[in-house]
C-alpha cells in the first residue's frame, strides 16, 4: 500500500498509557519494563506502531503532561535504558514507536520556568507568556483554562501574570521567542537520536497565543443563554488564545527536523471547537508540516450513520492533500463501548461493530489500550480520583480516570496481573472477567474480533488508503465504497437497534463476501438484510 517511507499512511497505532499498562516493581504504577514485557500482546493484534503517553520526568500534577525535563525518564517509569529496551523490543516485533511531545507548556518545576519567574531581565525571562495586570489588578485578558478558572496566574515574585491553558502548574511556553522553539526542537532531536519513529504532538494548536492578548468573544449560544456546557471554557469562541497563524511556521520547523531522519512521522492532536477540520487541513497540507492529525469528532457521544458520514465527508471535502487518523477512544474520553451502548444494549456487539467500522475508514487508525478487550468505562468513587480535571468539575464531570484504570491481564491473579501492590487506580471487578488470558484462544471473544478485523484491513489495502465514496441508504445505515490498489470493496453498517434492509445500487455490480467480512448479514437479490449492529464487507464489481 504505502511505501516504506510512508509507513504512517493507513497504519494502525496502539496507544499505551504507561501508568496503567503493567507494573513490574510492585509500587502500583505501570512502568517501561512492564511495557516491554507486554509488547507481544500488542504485536499479536497486528498493529503497526505503539504510541506511548508521557513518561518524562514530572511532578505528575497532570499525570505526566506537566514535564519538568523533556530528556529524562521519570523514576516512576524507570530509566532511559528501560526506554531503549522498549524501542528495541518494539522494533524486533515489527512495530514503530511514537512518543508524546507536550510542547505547549511545561511544569512549573521545569528549570526554564524556575529561572523565568526569578525576575524580568534574566536570560529566560521571555520564555513563558508573562503579562502585566490591568490597572485594577485583574488578569490581562478574559482567557480561560481548560481545567477551570482564568488562564492567568499571578506570580508575586515578578509581579506579573503568567498564562496557563491547563493547570496553574503548567505554564505556557512563549513560542513567539525563537530561542524557545530552538530549545524544544533540540529535545525532539534527543529522542530522534534514540531511535524514536514518530511523535504525537499534544494540543498542537495551543502553541502560539495572540501577541496582543486580545479577549475572546462569547459564543452565540452563550449570549442567547442556551449554552449548557459544564465547563465555562466552552462558553467562549477561542479566537486569540490558540490556533494562531504563526503556529504554521513552527510546524514547518518541526517537520524540517523530522525530515533529517529516515522514515519518521508526526501526528497532531487538534482540539479546536467548531474549526477542527479547517485547522487539520492547514496543519497537514503541503507536505511540509504534520503528516496527519486527529480530532475529537468521533470521540464524543454521537453514534449514528449520519454523524460518521458527516465527519468523514467533511474531512474529505476540507482536506485535499492531508491525512487523518481516526480514533474512537483515548486517555481523555469515556470509552466508546460505554458512550455508544444504548440503554439495554449489548456492549460486546458495539465493540465488534466499532472495530469493523474503524478498520474500514480511510486514514490511519488508533486503538486505545483495553478496547481490544471490550473494556467499558470504570465507575470510580470521588475519593479514588487522581485526575485534577475530574476533581475540579465533580460531579458534573467525572474526569478521565474512568478510562485510565489498569489493564487486566490475568483474571485469577491479584489486581488482574497488573501489579503486586495497590494499583494507583482501582481495578474494576467487572473488568477482571475480560482479562487478556481469558479471551486468548476464544474464537468468539472481543480480542479475537480485533485480531481478525485488523488482519482483514491489512489484507485489503483499499481499506486504509483507497478512495471512499458514500452510497445512499435509508434509516441508520451507512454504506460506502472503498476503491484502490486493484480492488473495489463495499462496506455496509447498520447502526440501529432493529434490523435493516439495504438495496444495493445496480451500478456497483455483483456482491462477493470476503472471509471475516460480516456480522449477521443475509444476502438477497439486489441487496441485503442486516441485524441490529450488523455489517458487511465484500468485493463488488
Amino acid at each position: 500500500m504505502a511505501d516504506h517511507a510512508e509507513w504512517w499512511r493507513g497504519c494502525v497505532i496502539y496507544q499505551i498509557y504507561p501508568r496503567s499498562f503493567q507494573d513490574t516493581t510492585g509500587d502500583g504504577s505501570g512502568d517501561l519494563r512492564g511495557i516491554t514485557d507486554r509488547l507481544a500482546h500488542v504485536a499479536s493484534l497486528g498493529v503497526d506502531a505503539v504510541w506511548l503517553s508521557p513518561f518524562f520526568k514530572s511532578p505528575m500534577a497532570d499525570m505526566g503532561y506537566d514535564v519538568s525535563d523533556y530528556c529524562a525518564v521519570d523514576p516512576t517509569f524507570g530509566t532511559i535504558e528501560d526506554f531503549d529496551a522498549v524501542v528495541a523490543e518494539a522494533h524486533r516485533l515489527g512495530m514503530k514507536v511514537i512518543i508524546d511531545q507536550v510542547l505547549s507548556h511545561s511544569s512549573d518545576r521545569h528549570p526554564w520556568f524556575v529561572e523565568s519567574r526569578e525576575n524580568r531581565d534574566n536570560p529566560k525571562a521571555d520564555w513563558y507568556v508573562w503579562a502585566d495586570a490591568k490597572p485594577d489588578g485583574t488578569a490581562p485578558s478574559n482567557w480561560l483554562s481548560v481545567f477551570g478558572g482564568p488562564a492567568w496566574e499571578w506570580d508575586s515574585t515578578r509581579r506579573q501574570y503568567y498564562m496557563h491553558n491547563f493547570l496553574a502548574s503548567q505554564p505556557d511556553l512563549n513560542f513567539h521567542n525563537p530561542e524557545v522553539q530552538d530549545a524544544l526542537l533540540e529535545t525532539v532531536r534527543f529522542w530522534l537520536e534514540r531511535g524514536v519513529d514518530g511523535f504525537r504532538l499534544d494540543t498542537v494548536n495551543y502553541y502560539v497565543h495572540d501577541r496582543w492578548l486580545r479577549g475572546n468573544p462569547p459564543l452565540a449560544s452563550s449570549v442567547a443563554g442556551t449554552n449548557t456546557e459544564t465547563n465555562p471554557y466552552l462558553y467562549q469562541e477561542h479566537l486569540f488564545d490558540k490556533t494562531q497563524p504563526e503556529n504554521l511556521a513552527f510546524l514547518r520547523r518541526f517537520r524540517a527536523l523530522l525530515d533529517q531522519y529516515d522514515n519518521r512521522a508526526v501526528v497532531g492532536e487538534v482540539g479546536d471547537e467548531g474549526r477542527s477540520l479547517q485547522t487539520l487541513a492547514a496543519y497537514t497540507s503541503g507536505g511540509d508540516k504534520l503528516n496527519m492529525c486527529y480530532t475529537f469528532d468521533l470521540l464524543g457521544p454521537r453514534f449514528s450513520a449520519a454523524h460518521v458520514r458527516g465527519c468523514v465527508e467533511a474531512f474529505e471535502s476540507a482536506v485535499s492533500d492531508g491525512w487523518v487518523c481516526w480514533a474512537f477512544s483515548n486517555h481523555d474520553v469515556v470509552r466508546h463501548v460505554t458512550r455508544w451502548t444504548r440503554p439495554g444494549g449489548d456492549p460486546d456487539a458495539v465493540a465488534r461493530f466499532s472495530i469493523a467500522l474503524l478498520s474500514c475508514l480511510r486514514g490511519s487508525i488508533c486503538l486505545y489500550q483495553g478496547e481490544e478487550l471490550g473494556l467499558q468505562e470504570a465507575e470510580l468513587a470521588f475519593e479514588d480520583l487522581r485526575d485534577p480535571y475530574g476533581i475540579r468539575f465533580w460531579p458534573g464531570f467525572k474526569g478521565r480516570d474512568g478510562c485510565r484504570t489498569p489493564m487486566v491481564w490475568e483474571a485469577a491473579i491479584d489486581n488482574a496481573g497488573f501489579s503486586t501492590g495497590k494499583p494507583w487506580l482501582p481495578v474494576p471487578e467487572s473488568h477482571r472477567a475480560r482479562a487478556a488470558d481469558v479471551q486468548n484462544g476464544e474464537a468468539s471473544s472481543i480480542l479475537a474480533a480485533y485480531r481478525a478485523m485488523l488482519a482483514v484491513r491489512k489484507q485489503h489495502p483499499a481499506l486504509a488508503g483507497g478512495a471512499i465514496r458514500f452510497l445512499d441508504a435509508e434509516g441508520d445505515v451507512l454504506a460506502f465504497l472503498r476503491e484502490g490498489y486493484g480492488e473495489r470493496l463495499l462496506c455496509v453498517f447498520n447502526f440501529a437497534d432493529e434490523p435493516a434492509i439495504w438495496s444495493a445500487p445496480r451500478h456497483i455490480g455483483a456482491i462477493q463476501p470476503i472471509e471475516g467480512g460480516g456480522a449477521g448479514p443475509t444476502m438477497h437479490e439486489g441487496g441485503l438484510s442486516l441485524p441490529p449492529l450488523g455489517w458487511l464487507l465484500c468485493r463488488v464489481g
